[in-house]
């Protein structure tokens, strides 16, 4: 079986999509993001927004020219992409036990006929999960020039953009003094305010059912102790058997657990986003990126099994109205 792990393989082109990036940015995977995905749309990756005006309505029999008033207006926005690459290596006796595990883990496995498909199955979910995870991590801590001392340099992500836009006011519905907030009210009142103070266009996608909270972890273990005590009986049960999904109002509460590395960084520790799961855009692109591949090696000098993956990837924010964020200034 050790001399089948050490076959090269080299995905690309159609099979480096369908076999393992769409994957990886569809299910549970991307689900586990919880923002808007966008894969293998043309580069430059441009999102479109149209801007209806409010009332397009005018009665029947009053006019008979064009009523149509101010045209839809048009916005476009660029997500800026950045050519990576993520790169992995096991010592040999390592790997094999770990492929070995990823195959007797399956119940639909026969350990008397492993063929050369399974263990790539297996060595491909491998290197999948190691990239899913990095790709979560960046999309939020990503810092390009690394002077946030986050530790992950590949693109700029969505906690850097959120922390550089609240203190510009280009997000206006924000505040900078969220440990000065939880110190004076609950954070029962903190989201009550955030929901009440959200703005009209924000408002106005509540019914579509895609708003919610993203949070650190400190706060999504506070907003777990603020219900433990404000709810009682209730709570009883949920001691028991846990909160799948904690909401407020209806409003999913998710938390961005992305300790420890943002403790050593110089992002705001804490914050609370509000916004349209939409709003919040990751682009990856295999298809018009050069040179784009996964390739699992052998290196028999260093005695290793090498992955290397060649991709494109960027985060944006789309609108900056549809954001409340709190977080905690420097």
């Amino acid at each position: 079986m050790s001399s089948i792990i050490v076959n090269p393989k080299n995905y690309s082109g159609h099979e480096l999509e369908t076999i393992f990036f769409r994957p990886l940015l569809t299910g549970p995977s991307a689900e586990s993001l919880g923002i808007r995905i966008l894969y293998n749309m043309p580069m430059p990756t441009v999102v479109q927004i149209w801007d209806r005006k409010g009332n397009v309505l005018t009665p029947f029999d009053q006019a008979t020219d064009w009523e149509g008033g101010v045209k839809t207006t048009h916005y476009q926005k660029t997500i800026p992409m950045a050519r990576v690459k993520a790169e992995n290596a096991f010592a040999a006796s390592d790997y094999f036990s770990t492929i070995f595990e990823l195959i007797t883990n399956r119940s639909d496995v026969n350990m008397e006929d492993l063929s050369g498909t399974e263990l790539e199955a297996a060595e491909t979910e491998l290197f999948r999960q190691a990239i899913a995870e990095s790709i979560r991590m960046n999309l939020w801590l990503g810092d390009k020039g690394g002077t946030l001392n986050t530790g992950y340099t590949s693109f700029d992500g969505l906690l850097k953009l959120i922390n550089e836009r609240v203190k510009s006011g280009e997000i206006a519905n924000s505040s900078k003094e969220l440990e000065v907030l939880l110190s004076d009210m609950s954070l029962g009142e903190i989201f009550s305010d955030i929901v009440n103070d959200a703005s009209p266009r924000l408002k106005g996608l509540f019914p579509e059912g895609q708003v919610a909270f993203f949070v650190s972890p400190r706060i999504y273990a506070y907003y777990q102790n603020y219900l433990d005590s404000a709810y009682g009986a209730a709570s009883y049960q949920d001691c028991q058997t846990g909160r799948p999904q904690l909401m407020y109002r209806g409003f999913p509460v998710i938390e961005v657990n992305v300790d420890p590395a943002i403790g050593e960084s110089s992002l705001s520790k804490d914050f609370i986003i509000f916004t349209d799961r939409r709003n919040m855009v990751m682009a990856v692109n295999t298809a018009d990126s050069p040179g784009s591949e996964i390739r699992m090696w052998y290196n028999p000098d260093q005695m290793e099994n090498r992955q290397r993956a060649v991709f494109a990837i960027g985060c944006e924010i789309l609108d900056e109205e549809l954001v409340t964020a709190y977080i905690n200034a420097d």
